[in-house]
């Protein structure tokens, strides 16, 4: 295995973090904030330990990355820049131990957003902004990957979107021409993001930093009471809107400026997520009504926010939906392992994959009746690659098998059966919240056992990366010679 491509790129992307961290410090300069020091110091660190990757590393003839060195780079990039990221909150005035500066890390980078935060309406600017923009590179990063890399790694059935040939090595250099475009559409998301929530009454900071976690779908606040802080203002609303766009595949924008807009609403995880978000609100604010929590207008709003937030992984709060009743709250439990699209900025297992996997039982169904019929599996309309099903199925089953192990471990640390057990859903799912008065919407991780922390890292970073990314790594034939 070649690992020299792999820290070169980590070294450009250590570098780039590391000057990412002095838009912070310029944050607390402006807000006379008493962190600009660790914020350059923490930079100027992370850009030398990435310049000396990449010199290091650096040869004269062009890389050449095969799967391995794909699997070992998408694995390794989120674990080393979460720890490079940790090092602002460890060392600010914040005074959060290793693990709790680790944990906020890998929950901004990974678009998680659970924190062990307490006191985020006194915490500096530059500390608040900075967890915005780890939420805002992990979008980006979580995309590129997702487009770019797991098709050609085979991952979980991703290889059904592939667009164009299927040798592994014209993956690679595709992904800096794919990057660009899904930048550029990022960027264009964000900005009229933080016009939308700046004209609905939030002030200019506030805008910025909950756009940056919106288009993220990542969920991180500027203030303890999240998106409730700013009741009144139609926050909620532009929340739900740009929530929904991220949550679409972010090719089909791409497509959409070459083509007729129309085309989003054509593709058929489009529609099958549009419609799981308007069935579970809908159900959700029939029985707000019915139980005389809300009035009807009151009830679909808040349905509506509710199911959006947990859906995409996007986690903001305005009320504690642990005290609607058993009904919401199972319903939010179960659409945690529900996703977006493929291709967007969230979470959890993905609309694409539960398709397949009806589509499967649909044509077993089919040979009970035929035994001796063809009944290809057909997605968007076109014919189904062979091990596309049962790489679905794999994943799925794994993805299960590893929630069940994250939750009897979680368990094993003191926790209650309801937070082991929603803290292994919000973690591998990368959601957020999870359900109790402990990690509820109200609530925060920090009273949780550092074991059970790092625990959750475990599971936040698994979960993002798809799984098998991270577990082919540990099979031994995958380290021997080629």
């Amino acid at each position: 295995m070649n690992v020299r491509p792999v820290f070169f790129v980590i070294g450009i992307l250590l570098f780039i973090l590391g000057a990412s961290m002095f838009i912070p410090a310029c944050v607390e300069i402006y807000f006379n904030g008493d962190n600009s020091d660790v914020f350059w110091s923490s930079g100027f660190f992370t850009c030398f330990s990435g310049g000396m990757l990449v010199i290091a590393t650096r040869q004269d003839k062009p890389f050449a990355m095969q799967t391995r060195e794909g699997f070992l780079l998408t694995s390794l990039t989120w674990i080393i820049l979460s720890s490079f990221a940790a090092l602002p909150f460890y060392f600010s005035d914040t005074a959060m131990s290793l693990t709790d500066s680790l944990f906020e890390s890998v929950s901004g980078i990974t678009t998680t957003g659970s924190t062990v935060m307490t006191t985020l309406d006194d915490t500096s600017k530059g500390i608040l902004i900075w967890r915005a923009l780890l939420q805002w590179y992990g979008g980006i990063g979580i995309i590129v990957t997702a487009l770019s890399l797991f098709p050609f790694l085979k991952i979980g059935g991703m290889q059904l979107f592939k667009t164009e040939s299927s040798e592994n090595e014209k993956a690679f250099p595709r992904a800096a021409q794919l990057a660009t475009s899904i930048i550029s559409v990022y960027l264009v998301l964000t900005a009229l993001c933080v016009t939308a929530y700046f004209l609905a009454g939030l002030s200019m900071f506030d805008a910025i930093a909950h756009a940056m976690t919106t288009i993220a779908t990542g969920g991180f606040s500027t203030r303890d009471a999240s998106i409730g802080a700013f009741v009144g203002t139609n926050a909620d609303i532009v929340a739900i809107v740009f929530i929904l766009l991220s949550a679409l595949p972010f090719v089909m924008y791409m497509k959409a400026v070459r083509s007729l807009p129309t085309r989003i609403l054509s593709d058929q995880q489009v529609r099958a997520f549009a419609k799981t978000v308007l069935m579970t609100t809908l159900m959700m604010a029939i029985y707000l009504v019915f139980t005389g929590i809300f009035d009807p207008v009151d009830a679909l709003r808040n349905a509506l926010f509710q199911v959006t937030v947990i859906i995409t992984g996007t986690g903001y709060g305005i009320h504690d939906y642990g005290t609607w009743g058993p009904f919401p709250v199972m319903l939010i439990f179960a659409i945690m392992f529900v996703g977006g699209c493929s291709g967007s900025t969230t979470c959890s297992i993905k609309v694409f994959r539960y398709q397949i996997l009806i589509a499967m039982l649909k044509n077993q169904i089919k040979h009970l009746v035929h035994p001796s019929g063809v009944f290809p599996i057909k997605y968007n309309g076109k014919p189904v690659p062979a091990d596309v099903p049962m790489s679905v199925a794999g994943f799925m089953f794994l993805f299960f098998l590893s929630f069940f192990i994250l939750a009897l471990l979680l368990f094993t640390t003191g926790l209650d059966p309801v937070t082991a057990i929603s803290s292994a859903a919000t973690a591998i799912c990368n959601v957020g919240p999870g359900l109790g008065d402990i990690v509820g919407p109200h609530g925060t991780f920090e009273p949780l056992p550092v074991m059970a922390k790092w625990i959750m890292m475990a599971g936040m970073l698994v979960g993002r990366l798809e799984l098998l990314t991270f577990f082919v790594l540990i099979i031994p034939h995958f380290w021997k010679r080629a």
